[in-house]
């Protein structure tokens, strides 16, 4: 079961080397593709062979959730290298570029298939250190200097907090295995409430720096817009996602006996992240920023799957986490191939102000139809992926809302369509810069490494959109997967 995760660390830890003996920067992200692809054999292997879970010391699991946000975290780790390609070509340090994706990517999935609150932690961390170190990758750009003080700043503020929430969490009842957590907090005394309060905001901040959900998202903007743009998208469709994943694993498996504490908090939270990332990216002028607060609001629309898995109905919680799930993975695509268009654009030197799009639809028609299915399945136009995935997420808290006492779940789809309806204003703006407005009408000449990887990106998008039910159902096995002891 360690396969996937040893097959990435593995070509992680020798990509420097290769670079080093080769030479060539193509050769090391060559390198690193193989990698990635040998390390989703195995994932994918789970599938098709039907394998059975397995698991390693209490602490590791492979099951369908954790093999699923395995091929999730490789996906967007593929794309992101071949955009790479031409990306970084006239960098230095692309060994060391290359291995940093893949470790962060290991980091990832042990958060993926990881049954234990240590191997999260280690996880996250690993992912976290990697990441600082991508986002300053570009050591004279000062925006990306600055960008990865703030992010390193911040991430170890939050690391600190999830730490301090997740000692007095063990101190209350004495495992850190996420299952036994969960039996033990229903036998625990009523004076250990305020520390397990305690330890639920903690880690709830700690991890919401992560995910970015408001109050803790003042940093995102900043890092999206500093870092090399395809280490913004993986950092937007890959490590928020693992924040995600952890968000799950501590709240839905551990804390469901003490849900009174924080489910109305979650559903708040929710709210105010996705009406207030939307709010703010309608008024700016930047298009990784735009897109950075569009992120925020996307949180905040996976942020409901807290709140109705743990309602006291098993079918409703299983269908809750499959519609998170779900739209996981469609904004994998959805927001990494915006990303990617930005970043091919930014290579052949299209600035990165929404008005430097006006007109793209005849300088480079491709980038411009793909940037444009991006943007209308983030809004959740049919028949996209986001529309589907949408739907299913949205759908969770008004079956909720038909259980007795949770009839202010309703207010969450609510709001959730209301945000979705608002975001297609600043997503439309950019399409009609893109076909109306007129611009410069010199032709692009894309990079093929980068068209490839915005294909990857665009087919996913639309294949998902018109034929949802494959992904539904295996999001769906992951559901299941994940509530079995």
């Amino acid at each position: 079961m360690l396969y996937p995760l040893i097959v990435m660390a593995v070509f992680a830890v020798a990509a420097p080397a290769v670079r080093a003996i080769g030479k060539s920067d193509r050769a090391t992200a060559g390198w690193a593709i193989i990698g990635i692809a040998a390390s989703m054999y195995f994932a994918l292997n789970f599938f098709i062979s039907g394998s059975s879970r397995g698991e390693f010391a209490g602490l590791l699991r492979l099951d369908a959730f954790s093999a699923l946000f395995m091929l999730v975290f490789q996906s967007v780790a593929l794309y992101v290298v071949i955009a790479s390609i031409k990306y970084v070509d006239k960098e230095k340090n692309t060994g060391e570029y290359y291995a940093l994706i893949l470790l962060a990517t290991t980091g990832m999935m042990v958060v993926a298939s990881s049954v234990d609150l240590i191997t999260l932690f280690v996880g996250i961390e690993l992912t976290s250190l990697s990441s600082y170190a991508l986002v300053a990758f570009r050591k004279k750009d000062k925006r990306g200097a600055e960008a990865a003080v703030k992010y390193f700043i911040i991430g170890g503020l939050s690391s600190a907090l999830a730490l301090f929430g997740i000692s007095l969490l063990y101190g209350a009842v004495g495992v850190t295995n996420f299952y036994e957590i969960g039996a033990k907090l229903a036998l625990v005394s009523g004076s250990m409430q305020p520390v397990l309060l305690l330890s639920v905001v903690l880690i709830m901040a700690g991890f919401g720096f992560k995910v970015a959900i408001v109050p803790f998202h003042m940093w995102a903007p900043d890092v999206y817009e500093g870092a090399p743009t395809t280490i913004t998208a993986m950092l937007a469709a890959g490590s928020k996602k693992m924040g995600f994943v952890a968000l799950f694993k501590v709240f839905l498996l551990s804390m469901v006996a003490i849900r009174a504490d924080w489910q109305l908090m979650a559903g708040i939270l929710a709210i105010a992240t996705m009406t207030l990332g939307n709010l703010i990216a309608v008024q700016q002028t930047s298009i990784k920023r735009m897109l950075a607060y569009s992120s925020i609001a996307q949180a905040g629309y996976i942020m409901i799957v807290l709140p109705i898995a743990v309602v006291g109905d098993p079918s409703l919680a299983n269908y809750g986490l499959q519609g998170g799930i779900f739209h996981i993975i469609t904004h994998a695509f959805m927001k990494g191939g915006a990303f990617i268009v930005v970043a091919t654009l930014s290579v052949v030197a299209l600035g990165e102000q929404i008005s430097d799009y006006k007109g793209l639809s005849k300088r480079a028609p491709l980038m411009a139809l793909a940037m444009a299915v991006m943007l209308f399945s983030l809004a959740g136009i049919p028949p996209l992926a986001g529309f589907a995935s949408k739907f299913v997420l949205f759908s969770g808290p008004v079956y909720a809302s038909q259980i007795g006492g949770n009839e202010w779940m309703l207010w969450l789809a609510i709001a959730g369509i209301l945000n979705s309806a608002l975001s297609l204003y600043y997503y439309a703006r950019i399409v009609k810069y893109m076909y109306v407005d007129k611009g410069p009408e010199d032709k692009l000449k894309i990079p093929v490494s980068m068209s490839v990887a915005v294909a990857i990106c665009f087919l996913a998008v639309v294949l998902i959109g018109l034929y949802p039910e494959p992904v539904l159902k295996v999001a769906g096995e992951a559901a299941k997967a994940f509530f079995l002891p």
